[in-house]
């Protein structure tokens, strides 16, 4: 075992998948040379080589398009978006192409393609360094989408995600990728967003996808987190003194609903946290599933702390960014109601 903060894991999951197939790349924006903006390819394209690490140019359509064909014919490749809040040029090969490779064939194709890219705030990168895009893929049937809250987990779904035969988007929380400073800026960060670090096997595993953790049990309320959000509801509940239940969803689609329903179930009150924003957000989704499920075992209605419905602001970003105040102002009203 080795202690890992999540820029290592998620390169040590692409050095495993490599060094075991010769099938898998790695392609996207500074990726080779420079070992990517974040340091998550850093010395695989000299350990692998240019034909099977190579940088592209900045055309996010033309590296999603590329990384389909790659995947249609054979590879596996692993993209990577420099930030998701660029993803957007090549949405419509993701929803039109790759999400529909599969039904399309009647299963004849399938592409086993992997996109990875950081998301969310938290390193002052402003308005277009900063979105949470992960609800407009969630509306997707074809793609399966993943966010890892700690090291063990990203290097175990990425290698599951490489291994897995249909299309997986793999969102990394950048808040959380490095030590114990913010990704660009040496100053300590804030008590309630350690970036966390693990030991993590050096070797093979998986976490499986589609499947949530429980990672605190309690008897109260449950509240539901993914990325970030799980380190900002355990130190929420841990200085509140609440005993509550937090699931961290790990995969939002397909979304372990099974998971959620038996701790609902038992707690009778729910919160859900995301960053990205309120409308059309995840916690909308979940709240309408919980409902359907849960109805009758629900003694509140089911509250959201999130994001605001306005562009990631750059000088306020700490007032855009659920913290322990908004959080906890969600789960005391859901525990007074």
């Amino acid at each position: 075992m080795t202690v890992m903060n999540m820029i290592q894991a998620i390169n040590s999951a692409q050095n495993v998948m490599m060094e075991r197939d010769g099938n898998v790349v790695a392609l996207g924006e500074d990726v080779g040379y420079f070992g990517g903006v974040f340091r998550a390819t850093e010395g695989l394209q000299r350990k692998y080589g240019k034909s099977r690490v190579f940088d592209t140019p900045i055309s996010e359509n033309g590296i999603v398009a590329t990384a389909i064909g790659m995947a249609a014919y054979g590879l596996r490749p692993v993209a990577e978006i420099q930030f998701a809040d660029y993803i957007y040029p090549g949405f419509d090969q993701l929803v039109s192409e790759a999400a529909r490779m599969r039904y399309r064939t009647a299963g004849e194709w399938f592409l086993p393609l992997t996109i990875r890219s950081p998301y969310g705030g938290g390193i002052f990168g402003g308005q277009t360094h900063s979105q949470s895009p992960e609800a407009l893929f969630a509306h997707v049937a074809g793609l399966k989408t993943v966010i890892p809250s700690n090291p063990y987990d990203a290097k175990g779904l990425l290698i599951a995600a490489i291994e897995d035969n249909d299309p997986v988007l793999f969102f990394e929380p950048k808040r959380i990728y490095n030590g114990p400073f913010d990704g660009f800026f040496d100053r300590p960060v804030t008590p309630w967003a350690k970036h966390p670090k693990a030991e993590v096997p050096e070797g093979h595993y998986t976490v499986p996808l589609g499947k949530a953790a429980v990672v605190r049990e309690g008897e109260q309320i449950t509240v539901i987190a993914y990325g970030t959000m799980v380190h900002v509801a355990l130190a929420t509940i841990e200085a509140q003194g609440i005993d509550a239940e937090v699931i961290d969803l790990r995969t939002i689609l397909p979304v372990d609903i099974d998971t959620i329903e038996a701790s609902v179930k038992k707690t009778g009150r729910c919160v859900v946290v995301h960053e990205a924003t309120r409308t059309g957000g995840l916690g909308a989704e979940l709240s309408a599933l919980i409902q359907e499920r849960c109805f009758y075992h629900l003694e509140a209605p089911v509250g959201r702390a999130t994001g605001f419905d306005t562009p990631y602001p750059h000088s306020l970003e700490w007032a855009y960014f659920p913290g322990p105040i908004r959080l906890g102002t969600a789960i005391k009203k859901a525990l007074e109601d």
